[in-house]
């Protein structure tokens, strides 16, 4: 059971947690592993799912990621170790990096997995080479380096598994092992290539359409590496790395809500607190924008929201998962060790304990003290975050993780328009086929929703008001069931053209659907959905441990606390429902999202509108009714409660724009 020492009220106001608290939260993860370790440590077969690399790639997963935390946790105590890690993990290595033993890890050719789990072993041992390399016998060192150097001559996915390359090599130059600059060049150069500017990667993908894969991985993976690639091979960083750090800071500061929720977005998100290994980066590396007192108050309120809503079980063990064990969050890539990798957000006990990350009085969030709005144009995001009710909102119109510009099926935790704090998608099997929470969608003669995805981003005239803008081809699998790689081929319907205009709490969604032409596509591949359809905006979805959320055939939804998500159609959209769901959701069993449609068929070039609301402060939830909406032709005022504008213009498809149409 985890014990905890008293809260520190006068450093930390905030969250009562200092740099024991971490502490005592690492030991206690550690030290749950060990009763699952092989005899020799070297595996750790923890309970739960294989991953699609399977039960051995996974014990080493859990051993290697688990190493990290323990390399932090030594390394940043300037070697002391109460708990013996450091020699734990050492007899792990002798065995597993031994061919002849029976605990030996897969190599490189046998599993690829190994290459990420290798870079996080080269991490462990540089931060405690003092206290654990140093030491190791002449004859683990070589068959560390052997294992270690069967990474040169491979070749990576194009996306953040370039750095595990770079990472592993770096520490075989450190130890005096072999490596390939030519290697580290090209991984480099397809590194520069995700840059998307604003200091934002994205996961793979290439330009001009390729760059659409946003989420944690573009700082816990695409800022964490290139700083510490250059601190274990001893060279200086290009100053860009630093500077794009800083300015990533600024936007991802903003993520995280004053109860310590992140925003839940993107895949890997069973890696939880993860998420705050690029804020340690950039205390580590004099990289940040936030203050000391700022880095550890939003680092603290995360793992401490984390543990307090279960991430770490009974006896201590990290489940597949979010809050506690949640299936459904699962990849296909995911097993029982993946959610070590979590240990990169305890890279912050590498700073002494006298820091003034430690030691600096906590200061607010942002959001703590005036709500925020942050336009990010790389990913093409919109983010709210508001005082009085604690809630990060973030609108999308740019992020899909799909390579190139075919359609194919949306990805729940990347293509729907909203994600927030106090939100999520739905991730049962019918939720996934079929999207409709913080969804636009066009309902075919079946009722079922299309998707959008690739997106394509729009530039709008907007310049009195928080406006993002996308457009994509309405398109519907033909077996309804999201199988990319099948073959099976899509219905494509018209354009779908949609809108946020957000103000605080309240987002204004705006949808056009619009005829395509034989110019758009020529060869006509796919067949076409005529239609008629109907038009649908769903709100937010929320969620309920304690009983199913409160729903009402007016678009509204009623959680515990009073968390509200509430969708109001306006003019035509009439229509008005809501969805409940078991064992969908992240945040609660019990989850439900309203919706709001059009009672007829939905009409080609007619602006359609609705407000929609995810709220516990009654005050937005008083206003929103009086939001109102006016439209001429393609230009649209929205005017807010307040009696303040914001116009904008929604323009029909241009004759140069064409979606490139494929299966995967």
């Amino acid at each position: 059971m985890l014990e905890l020492p008293p809260p520190d009220p006068a450093r930390s106001p905030r969250t009562g947690w200092t740099r024991t608290h971490w502490e005592a939260v690492a030991d206690h993860l550690l030290l749950a592993l060990r009763p699952y370790a092989s005899p020799r440590h070297a595996l750790i077969s923890l309970p739960g799912p294989a991953g699609a690399s399977g039960r051995w790639s996974d014990g080493l997963e859990a051993f290697a990621r688990s190493m990290l935390l323990a390399g932090f946790r030594v390394g940043g105590a300037g070697g002391a170790d109460p708990h013996g890690f450091a020699d734990w993990y050492a007899e792990g290595l002798a065995a597993g990096t031994d061919p002849s033993s029976p605990e030996r890890w897969p190599r490189f050719g046998e599993r690829g997995q190994a290459k990420v789990e290798a870079a996080s072993i080269a991490i462990a041992l540089h931060e405690t080479r003092p206290w654990l390399w140093d030491r190791l016998p002449e004859r683990t060192r070589e068959t560390v380096v052997a294992w270690m150097g069967e990474i040169l001559g491979t070749f990576a996915h194009t996306n953040n598994w370039v750095w595990f390359q770079n990472v592993v090599e770096a520490f075989l130059r450190s130890a005096g092992g072999p490596w390939r600059q030519d290697e580290i060049d090209r991984n480099l150069a397809v590194h520069e290539g995700f840059y998307a500017g604003d200091g934002w990667y994205s996961d793979g993908g290439t330009r001009p359409d390729g760059l659409r894969h946003f989420d944690y991985y573009s700082g816990w993976a695409l800022h964490v590496y290139p700083l510490w690639f250059h601190r274990i091979a001893g060279t200086q960083a290009p100053a860009s790395y630093r500077e794009r750090l800083v300015r990533y800071l600024e936007d991802a500061q903003h993520f995280v809500a004053p109860s310590g929720a992140p925003l839940l977005q993107g895949r890997s998100l069973t890696y939880r607190w993860a998420m705050l290994g690029p804020f340690w980066t950039g205390a580590l590396f004099d990289a940040t924008p936030l203050p000391p007192g700022r880095t550890r108050r939003l680092a603290s309120g995360v793992l401490r929201w984390f543990v307090s809503q279960g991430a770490a079980d009974e006896d201590g063990l990290q489940p597949i998962g979010w809050r506690g064990a949640f299936a459904p969050i699962r990849q296909l890539y995911t097993g029982a060790g993946s959610p070590y990798w979590s240990s990169k957000g305890f890279a912050g006990l590498l700073l002494p304990a006298e820091h003034p990350v430690w030691t600096a009085p906590e200061e607010p969030l942002a959001v703590e003290t005036a709500d925020v709005s942050v336009l990010l144009p790389a990913p093409a995001w919109l983010l709210s975050g508001t005082t009085a009710d604690g809630i990060v909102r973030l609108v999308n119109h740019g992020s899909d993780h799909i390579y190139g510009p075919r359609v194919a099926d949306d990805i729940a935790f990347y293509a729907r328009h909203g994600y927030a704090t106090h939100a999520a998608p739905s991730l049962h099997r019918d939720g996934v086929a079929h999207p409709g929470e913080s969804h636009v969608a066009l309902l075919d003669a079946a009722g079922r929703p299309s998707h959008r995805s690739p997106i394509r981003r729009l530039a709008l005239d907007a310049p009195d008001g928080a406006v993002l803008a996308s457009r994509s081809r309405a398109h519907w699998r033909e077996a309804g069931e999201p199988t990319v790689g099948d073959g099976d081929a899509f219905r494509t319907g018209p354009w779908l053209t949609t809108a946020s205009v957000l103000r605080g709490a309240l987002e204004v969604r705006l949808a056009r659907l619009d005829p395509v032409t034989l110019a758009d596509d020529p060869d006509e591949v796919w067949v076409a959905d005529a239609g008629p359809w109907v038009l649908r905006f769903g709100g937010w979805s929320i969620a309920s441990d304690a009983a199913p959320p409160e729903s009402a055939a007016s678009g509204r939804v009623v959680a515990g606390q009073g968390l509200t998500s509430l969708v109001i159609g306006l003019g035509d959209v009439s229509s008005t429902g809501s969805v409940v769901s078991d064992g969908a959701h992240p945040l609660g069993r019990w989850s439900a999202w309203p919706w709001a449609a059009t009672a007829e068929p939905a009409e080609h070039g007619r602006l359609y509108a609705a407000v929609v609301v995810l709220s516990a402060d009654p005050d937005a939830l008083a206003a929103a009714p009086s939001v109102a909406v006016t439209t001429d032709g393609d230009a649209v005022t929205v005017t807010w409660p307040d009696a303040t504008t914001t116009s904008l213009t929604l323009p029909a498809p241009g004759p140069d724009e064409r979606l490139t149409l494929g299966t995967w």
